[in-house]
């Protein structure tokens, strides 16, 4: 019965929402302990360890993009903004907070209510728009939303698709498995595992280069692939898979609710997330890392501290973004 009710809430949350008029480098090979921080350089020069340096200086002037978004009368005067709903102190719709009718809240949230604020000059002047990981890219790309807040990973595959801010959080890719699992981490103990990743995530990414190149251990099962990321935690809880591969950040928040389920081993690589937007949208993007600079001076610590603390502990220092870099010149 418990494993049907986790089904039936997964396919509750997972259901489209339109709110307010609308709407996861290289790795440590089996059994390292260290960080993934280089990956090989592509013919163009990009390398995902630097990726998050590729982005425009901050800028506070209006351009196209940001005059379109003004433009919008009425109702439609909102920032359109692609979130998750399903990732606990992220992204999340919280059925029990029944006072703001199950409004959603989380660390990307709060983030998405400080650029429009700065924006449109009001933090609830946003059209949330619940979009499946796998979705991320094409609803930027088809013009669906004005950027994308979701945990989302700066790497070099993407920057030819979509442009990013400076990052605005640090964190890694993790196993997440049953406490009682014979898994240990991203090793041997993988062997004839079933692995569950989210389509179109760098954990999957990273899985499958891994084994192409033996760093994996061939027997895992990596091919458990799903829409949203959320689907991988109710697949663990039904037996359906053996482990799940996920950010670090979010693997800690699904252990906050599910207890028999836990992170396993330290994390193996090293990613940034940043807000995406379109590749021609450089007033927007410029204005973004205005509103980053400002974010991570008063805000950044109070939103972790409200969100992310009692899951990833007391101290931000581990998940604080670098001192931002603006390499991309055009």
């Amino acid at each position: 019965m418990a494993a049907v009710c986790a089904l039936a809430l997964a396919f509750v949350l997972l259901l489209p929402l339109t709110q307010r008029d609308g709407g996861s480098g290289g790795g440590a090979g089996l059994g390292g302990s260290h960080l993934a921080t280089a990956g090989q350089a592509r013919a163009d020069g990009c390398e995902d360890a630097q990726a998050q340096k590729q982005t425009l200086s901050p800028s506070g002037a209006d351009g196209p993009t940001i005059d379109a978004i003004k433009a919008r009368t009425g109702a439609k005067r909102k920032l359109i903004v692609g979130v998750d709903q399903n990732s606990y102190h992220w992204g999340y719709r919280n059925p029990n907070n029944k006072d703001k009718d199950a409004e959603l809240e989380g660390f990307d949230i709060d983030l998405v209510h400080r650029i429009a604020q700065d924006i449109l000059g009001d933090p609830d002047a946003v059209q949330f728009k619940a979009i499946p990981t796998s979705q991320r890219i094409p609803a930027i790309q088809d013009g669906r939303v004005d950027m994308v807040v979701r945990t989302m990973t700066i790497n070099c595959d993407r920057l030819d698709k979509v442009a990013f801010s400076a990052p605005y959080f640090k964190t890694g890719q993790t196993v997440l498995a049953a406490k009682a699992s014979s898994v240990t981490g991203y090793d041997k103990s993988l062997a004839g595992k079933k692995i569950c990743t989210a389509t179109g995530s760098t954990a999957y990414a990273k899985l499958e280069a891994d084994q192409k190149d033996g760093r994996l251990v061939s027997s895992a099962d990596i091919h458990h692939t799903v829409p949203n990321q959320l689907d991988c935690l109710v697949r663990l809880q039904l037996g359906e898979v053996d482990a799940v591969v996920t950010d670090g950040a979010l693997a800690a928040s699904q252990a906050a609710q599910d207890p028999t389920v836990a992170l396993k081993g330290s994390a193996f690589t090293t990613e940034y997330y940043g807000v995406a937007m379109k590749k021609d949208a450089d007033d927007l993007v410029r204005r973004v890392n205005r509103i980053l600079v400002d974010y991570r001076a008063s805000g950044w610590q109070a939103s972790y501290d409200t969100w992310l603390s009692a899951t990833l502990g007391k101290s931000s220092t581990p998940s604080k973004p670098p001192a931002p870099e603006y390499l991309r010149k055009s």
